[in-house]
């Protein structure tokens, strides 16, 4: 009997073996793939941000139909704080392996997909699986540890009532904010410069807890306080730089604290309003090469 079931089940191989590329796939996505209709995120964490942007939309639809679908579901696996996810590519989407191919290596938009998320839920470094039968998965590194996390909303806590003290205008509670971080901060020109890691200055843990930072963690701190006046934000970058984008008043402004922190060669310390809550005209005729950014990505800016 055991003879029986084997040799069944080598002509069942041997058949497989000698079928077409394509109807092996089909044979597997049908009958052994799990059901793809049960793909989904089943929940979210504390800084999703339910919002949509003219690039980026938040779906419940995880089979893509086309390369924004891709975008867009990408988007929303980071916006709700997955560190890992697995969905599939349908049968009837003939060109969806060769469009993750290309999302999972285009580390531009990778990134300017990440500056739509909240700092916390942000990626460090993000990685795409695939193969020929459609199964894609994404995996992530956050930004933020837990601990760090707590940290900061702590420091967090106790800087905010001190900083805004007696100012009810949102427009005067940023500006507090705004200078507060360039008082107390240094820009990080050994990292930027000669590649010394001495701070996590990329991150909002080295100007509220070391003094010292990059843009990243120029603007990573000031979306964090943002976020608790509750005024929504997103990031902008450039293919060196990143900023942040301010809705105040009906309007999208531009708000770049490392240019408004000038590095002296005096050594003094200066804080400027040359890049606070500015139009893209306005951007751009202050300085273009490093905020030359995508504006087909950040279309609210052009209003």
């Amino acid at each position: 009997m055991k003879r029986v079931i084997s040799f069944g089940l080598f002509l069942i191989f041997a058949g497989l073996v000698i079928l077409r590329q394509e109807d092996l796939i089909t044979i597997v996505n049908t009958y052994i793939l799990p059901n793809k209709s049960f793909v989904t995120i089943e929940s979210t964490n504390e800084y999703y941000r339910n919002t949509d942007y003219q690039f980026v939309q938040i779906t419940d639809d995880y089979s893509p139909h086309s390369f924004n679908d891709i975008i867009n579901l990408y988007y929303t696996v980071i916006n709700a704080g997955q560190a890992s996810f697995t969905f599939y590519c349908p049968r009837d989407y003939d060109n969806c392996i060769r469009d993750i191919q290309i999302i999972a290596n285009d580390q531009s938009l990778l990134s300017d997909i990440n500056n739509y998320i909240h700092p916390f839920n942000g990626f460090s470094h993000i990685e795409t699986q695939y193969d020929t039968l459609g199964r894609v998965t994404i995996s992530m590194v956050k930004s933020y540890r837990q601990e760090e996390i707590k940290m900061i909303n702590d420091k967090i806590d106790e800087l905010l009532p001190q900083i805004t003290n007696g100012i009810y205008d949102t427009r005067e509670q940023i500006k507090a904010i705004h200078d507060y971080i360039i008082n107390n901060t240094k820009y990080d020109s050994l990292r930027s410069d000669f590649n010394q890691l001495n701070y996590k200055s990329d991150t909002a843990y080295g100007p509220l807890f070391e003094g010292y930072a990059l843009c990243g963690g120029y603007t990573d701190l000031m979306a964090l306080f943002l976020e608790r006046l509750n005024v929504k934000n997103f990031k902008v970058s450039s293919e060196k730089h990143v900023w942040n984008a301010v809705y105040l008043d009906d309007r999208w402004y531009h708000l770049d604290l490392t240019w408004d922190d000038p590095v002296s060669m005096d050594g003094g310390n200066y804080l400027t309003y040359d890049y606070f809550l500015i139009s893209t005209q306005d951007l751009l005729e202050h300085e273009k090469t490093q905020h030359n950014f995508n504006q087909d990505r950040y279309p609210e800016l052009l209003k």
